[in-house]
């Protein structure tokens, strides 16, 4: 991570519960073009990496004769176990309760390790050392993410635009100007240029996908304020003893922008970088 910043493990405390709900979905399409890239055949192995309640591995899981999800956070895996159950997976997935610096030992040998905007918040480098030992040879490293470069224009949609900046400025009210993370401060953000950290692990690439998105969607403000708690800068815990303040202020601050309590905003694109690991070097 950063020289200023120790991870520890209320970072996505109490997050879990909203993440379902308020989390935009991965880019319609992405399953199928991660099938056909990696020519998916319903026997490997998929190790996904900070796997949050799932959301990946759920959708993936029927490209593999395995999966196995490591989240760090109690409420997450306890979430994916939940989910897994009610859609009847729960004999085709794993659930391990881990720190990826921390893998377990005798996990075996993967096709596929995926990790689905969580790569930031690791000791990238001594992860992806660890994650390139458990790919079987010619495997594949996965980084997804939502397209940051692209404008998703609100115009034309049939309901006001999810009022992100004045959400920002209410949460910077309470939580002060500086990024909260765990017990810690992000004054400078999340690390990039994992294509760096990726090629000194020993992987080669990467092949670049864009899944596009911009599709309209309708978000309720129940799902807003879901997914300003699913947020680990603003997660429920920060607020302390707060959080039904919060929540009253954040819910009139919606009900001003929208009165209808709807909100339309557009789905955002999913960038995927493809890693193959790379033999023949010494790492």
């Amino acid at each position: 991570m950063t020289a200023d910043w120790q991870w520890d493990d209320t970072l996505f405390a109490g997050t879990a519960a909203h993440y379902r709900k308020g989390r935009l979905p991965y880019a319609p399409g992405l399953v199928t073009a991660l099938a056909e890239a990696l020519r998916l055949d319903r026997r490997g192995r998929l190790l996904d990496v900070g796997c949050g309640p799932g959301t990946l591995a759920l959708d993936l899981v029927g490209h593999f004769a395995e999966v196995i999800g490591v989240d760090p956070d109690a409420g997450m895996i306890a979430e994916a176990e939940r989910i897994a159950a009610a859609l009847g997976l729960s004999d085709s997935c794993r659930w391990i309760r881990a720190r990826a610096e921390q893998l377990p030992n005798g996990l075996g040998e993967f096709d596929v390790a995926a990790f689905g905007q969580s790569f930031h918040w690791m000791d990238r480098a001594r992860v992806a050392a660890t994650v390139r030992t458990l790919l079987r040879p010619g495997g594949a490293l996965v980084h997804l993410s939502d397209l940051k470069s692209e404008r998703r224009p609100t115009e034309g949609l049939p309901h006001p635009p999810v009022p992100h900046d004045a959400i920002a400025a209410l949460v910077q009210d309470y939580l002060g100007p500086v990024r909260r993370a765990g017990q810690g401060f992000l004054p400078h953000g999340t690390p990039g240029d994992e294509a760096a950290v990726l090629a000194a692990a020993g992987f080669a690439g990467p092949r670049r996908l864009v899944v596009p998105g911009g599709q309209a969607l309708i978000r309720t403000a129940d799902e807003t304020v879901a997914e300003v708690l699913s947020i680990s800068s603003s997660a429920p815990h920060l607020f302390g003893p707060r959080l039904p303040a919060f929540e009253t202020d954040l819910r009139r601050l919606l009900h001003e922008a929208s009165p209808a309590g709807l909100f339309s905003q557009r789905q955002p694109s999913t960038e995927v970088f493809i890693w193959h690991r790379q033999e023949g070097a010494d790492h």
